[in-house]
C-alpha cells in the first residue's frame, strides 16, 4: 500500500487538538488519531469534535481496549471514529468482539502488540481474528526504563510474519519515522507535540514554522513509496 501519514493528537483536551488537526491537515496529514491523552481528558467528546471538524478524513481512536470490546468500539463509531485500537494482550474474546462492532458499524481495528510476550506468535493471533492493521510498538514506560527499546526490535520480524498492514510507533525520531515505509511499515505515525532537536512544536507555537515542519515531514514519508 501507497504510504499514509497519521498524526497522533497526543494532548488533553480538544481545542488544542483540533488547532493541531488543522495545521496538519492543511500540511497533508492523511488520517487523524485522537490519541490516549486526548481520549483520557475528553472522551467521545474529542472524536465527535474531530469529525465535526474534518468529516471526511479518517480518524483513529486509540482507545488501547483491554475489555468491553463491542461497547468501546461500538461507542467511538458512533462518535464519528473511523478506526480503534484493540490491545493484543487483551483475551482473544474481547479482540473478536471489537472485530464484530467494527464490521457491524463499518470501522476497521488496528491491534497493538505492545507489552505481548512473543510479538510475532501476537500478531499472527490479531490477523488469524481479522484485525485490519497491525500497531508495532514499544511504550513510553518501557522506553522510559530501557532507552535503547524501539520498534526496531521486532519489526522486522512481525512485517515478515503478517499479511496485513504494519504501523510502527514508540520511540521513533521523527526522521526514523519517515523511513517506515522502507521498512515494510507504511502507516506512518507523527505524534503532536512534536520534539525535533530538543524544540517543542505545540499549537501555540508559530503555526507556520509547526505547518512547514509537517509539510516537510509527509513529503519525505510519500517519497519513501
Amino acid at each position: 500500500m501507497k504510504p499514509i501519514v497519521q498524526i497522533s493528537l497526543d494532548l488533553t483536551n480538544i481545542k488544542e487538538a483540533v488547532e493541531m488537526a488543522e495545521i496538519a491537515v492543511e500540511a497533508g496529514i492523511d488520517w487523524i488519531e485522537a490519541g490516549t491523552p486526548l481520549l483520557l481528558g475528553e472522551g467521545l467528546h474529542a472524536v465527535a469534535a474531530l469529525r465535526k471538524a474534518f468529516p471526511n478524513h479518517p480518524i483513529v481512536a486509540d482507545l488501547k481496549t483491554m475489555d468491553g470490546g463491542y461497547l468501546e468500539a461500538e461507542m467511538m463509531a458512533k462518535a464519528g471514529a473511523t478506526h480503534v485500537v484493540v490491545m493484543g494482550v487483551a483475551h482473544p474474546a474481547t479482540i473478536r468482539a471489537v472485530v464484530k462492532a467494527a464490521r457491524d458499524f463499518n470501522i476497521q481495528v488496528m491491534g497493538d502488540i505492545m507489552a505481548a510476550p512473543d510479538k510475532v506468535a501476537c500478531a499472527k493471533m490479531l490477523e488469524a481474528n481479522s484485525v485490519d492493521y497491525i500497531i508495532v510498538h514499544t511504550g513510553f514506560d518501557e522506553r522510559g526504563e530501557d532507552p535503547e527499546r524501539s520498534p526496531f526490535d521486532h519489526l522486522r520480524e512481525v512485517v515478515e510474519a503478517v499479511s496485513i498492514p504494519v504501523q510502527a510507533v514508540g520511540g521513533l525520531s521523527v526522521a526514523q519515522a519517515a523511513e517506515m515505509p522502507k521498512h515494510g511499515a507504511p502507516l506512518v505515525v507523527v505524534g503532536a507535540p512534536l520534539v525535533i532537536d530538543k524544540k517543542v512544536f505545540r499549537p501555540s507555537t508559530d503555526k507556520s514554522e509547526l505547518k512547514a515542519v509537517l509539510e516537510d515531514f509527509v513529503a519525505k514519508v510519500k517519497s519513501n513509496n
